[in-house]
């Protein structure tokens, strides 16, 4: 069998299995079928290297390993950099107080919380947070996980806090309190 009828077999036969993992790992159908490809891609490239002393898909799920790896590695490197310039000036202060102002909320504001377009804008702001940010604090307010067991120190995680909270709030007034 050559070499491109011998992936095009494990193409038809692995693509399951290795799309089952890559969706398991990544939790996004798109992004695991572009590493699946990227998976196929070095598999042709080191086909020489591959001895046949192993099933081929334990082959194909190690390249999968190394190229979900490389997927979470390429994200979080490419993270952009988090300005506060927009909020603060050269000394420190607020550069725009209405940051400090109370929403026109009736009642105590529980009330948002029930509704579903609220709750819908608010996940995507949270959507909108750096990757790192959005993990500690989901863990630190949904998951009530503290820093030891998010393993931060306690004042990177408080700082992590107050950063996600101003830049979920500025959405919040954004998306929603400035079109009511």
């Amino acid at each position: 069998m050559t070499k491109d009828e011998e992936l095009k077999d494990w193409i038809e036969q692995y693509s399951g299995p290795l799309l089952k993992r890559a969706l398991y790992v990544l939790s996004n159908k798109e992004d695991a079928q572009d590493v699946i490809q990227e998976v196929f891609l070095a598999a042709y490239s080191a086909y020489d290297s591959f001895e046949g002393k192993s099933n081929a898909l334990t082959w194909l799920m190690a390249i999968l390993n190394r190229k979900v790896a490389d997927f979470y590695r390429k994200k979080y490197k490419s993270e952009p950099n988090i300005r506060l310039d927009h909020f603060f000036d050269e000394t420190g202060s607020w550069k725009n107080n209405d940051v400090l102002n109370d929403w026109n909320v009736s009642g105590d504001g529980d009330e948002l919380l029930d509704n579903a377009d609220f709750n819908k804008t608010l996940e995507e702001c949270i959507e909108e947070l750096p990757s790192k940010w959005k993990i500690l604090l989901k863990m630190y307010y949904i998951e009530e996980k503290k820093a030891p067991e998010v393993e931060v120190s306690t004042t990177n995680l408080w700082k992590i806090l107050q950063r996600s909270r101003m830049q979920l709030r500025e959405c919040l007034e954004f998306n929603w309190f400035s079109k009511s």
